[in-house]
């Protein structure tokens, strides 16, 4: 019986010190757990797709362009703060578009269509 515990013993001690080695984190965790820690500063960018595309912009009260500057990855509306943000889209003979995005860290796209003030000629209200 003593021979077996004899051979128990090292392969037991061989197992627990490699799971003493599995607790350390890789580079690629510390590395992910870092990006995390940076994306809490929860900045966003919204790229608008809009018609009609030269519409008016608006970030929290405040004209930023045309819709048609913010229609791509690379010219999107950058919010920097957190909280709540309002973004409203508007043009003169159609009715304002309003509504409300908090940053999370991510790139969100906005599709608006604008509906006109009046009833097009021969068509029905809306």
């Amino acid at each position: 019986m003593r021979t077996r515990w004899t051979a128990v013993l090292p392969l037991a001690a061989l197992l627990t010190a490699g799971c003493a080695a599995k607790q350390e984190q890789p580079a690629t965790m510390a590395r992910a757990r870092e990006l995390m820690a940076a994306a809490e500063g929860k900045r966003g960018d919204v790229v608008l797709r809009c018609e009609p595309a030269d519409a008016e912009v608006l970030l929290d009260g405040v004209q930023q362009g045309l819709c048609s500057d913010f229609s791509s990855a690379s010219r999107s509306l950058r919010l920097g703060d957190a909280g709540f943000h309002q973004v409203q889209v508007k043009k003169r003979g159609f009715w304002p578009y309003t509504t409300y995005y908090e940053p999370s860290g991510a790139r969100v796209t906005l599709k608006v269509k604008l509906r006109p003030t009046a009833p097009e000629a021969g068509g029905d209200a809306p």
